[in-house]
């Protein structure tokens, strides 16, 4: 498959740190021989989970945002293979299968300008060719029978973690997004912060709830524009944190109920989480322990379709807390639907 660069065991081999008497994450994960067939051989893998990365941040900077996003896969993949196994985290149910390589693309936006539209436009073209990638990745695994764990990138992937699983599955899928923003945009030229509404109106996403919604960083025309859908809902950040309308519990509940009719996604935006570095960081949100319920008890209905993990932007002095977050949130998912 043009743009997978396959994880291998040479790649395995530099990055598990061996020890006496421990068992690592890294030395039971599966892995794929080659690009070709990638549906054919993970149908006959003996795998639950396949795991894969978008080392990229070309949808970020199309949505004029701060850049770093394709950072986040190189920080988790190593906390993660690191980390021990045991009853409590068994990978012998997962397979890496490796991550799309946009680096040409992440080349091409160097010289790009965001205060020139015409600059902004060709990123927004790139984006939608790399919709394409995703979309087909994510297809294949889906249609083997496996549940993808997607580490991103931007959530311009949603659109196509979105569009894959609904093609793989031949009908609209649901989706449950932990995030500080809708990305329900409008359909401007594909970005970061549209993902869903392109997904909704081409017909891939059905129901759609985004879970603590930040009052302050969302448009009225946001609001209008969602009010007039009957399958769209939404809570916000304040009712449930500040003000304590809602409790974090029972609208878990509410918002499972709404999406748990049809398979559904699970989005995690780390511009969602408090002081996490990302795209969009803000020093007002959820807790990490907040994040890691959220994705526990999502991933517990049967109908939890793939988890998208994005928007982190690791530097060199946070490297290991955002890699230990994103695996801590890998590691949720896993336990909680095993």
């Amino acid at each position: 498959m043009e743009k997978l660069v396959i994880f291998t065991k040479s790649d395995l081999k530099s990055l598990v740190n061996k020890r006496p008497d421990e068992s690592k994450f890294g030395e039971h994960v599966k892995l794929i021989s080659n690009v070709q067939g990638i549906y054919e051989q993970l149908q006959t893998l003996d795998v639950q989970y396949v795991i894969f990365g978008i080392p990229e941040d070309i949808g970020v900077f199309a949505n004029y945002g701060k850049t770093g996003t394709y950072n986040a896969w190189g920080a988790t993949i190593k906390f993660l293979l690191n980390t021990q196994n045991s009853t409590f985290n068994n990978a012998k149910k997962v397979a890496v299968l490796g991550y799309l390589d946009f680096s040409t693309e992440q080349e091409a936006i160097k010289r790009l300008d965001q205060n020139r539209s015409k600059d902004i436009k060709t990123a927004r073209e790139i984006v939608t060719k790399i919709d394409t990638y995703v979309a087909k990745i994510v297809h294949d695994i889906v249609k083997a029978g496996k549940i993808p764990i997607i580490i991103g990138g931007g959530h311009n992937n949603a659109y196509g973690n979105l569009k894959g699983t609904s093609l793989a599955l031949n009908k609209p899928i649901n989706a449950i997004n932990f995030d500080a923003h809708t990305d329900f945009r409008n359909e401007e030229g594909r970005h970061s912060g549209n993902g869903f509404s392109y997904a909704f109106s081409e017909g891939f996403l059905k129901n759609y709830f985004v879970f603590g919604l930040h009052e302050n960083y969302t448009s009225q025309s946001i609001f209008d524009k969602i009010k007039k859908e009957k399958t769209i809902r939404y809570n916000t950040y304040e009712a449930l944190e500040i003000r304590k309308e809602l409790k974090f519990s029972s609208e878990m509940n509410k918002a499972l109920g709404f999406i748990n009719d049809k398979p559904f996604g699970i989005e995690i935006d780390c511009d969602a989480i408090e002081n996490i570095s990302s795209s969009a960081q803000t020093p007002s949100g959820f807790s990490v322990s907040k994040a890691r319920q959220f994705v526990s008890y999502f991933a517990k209905d049967d109908n939890a379709a793939y988890l998208h993990i994005c928007e982190a932007s690791p530097k060199k002095n946070n490297e290991s807390k955002i890699g230990k977050l994103i695996t801590y949130l890998i590691t949720d998912f896993i336990r909680a639907k095993s």
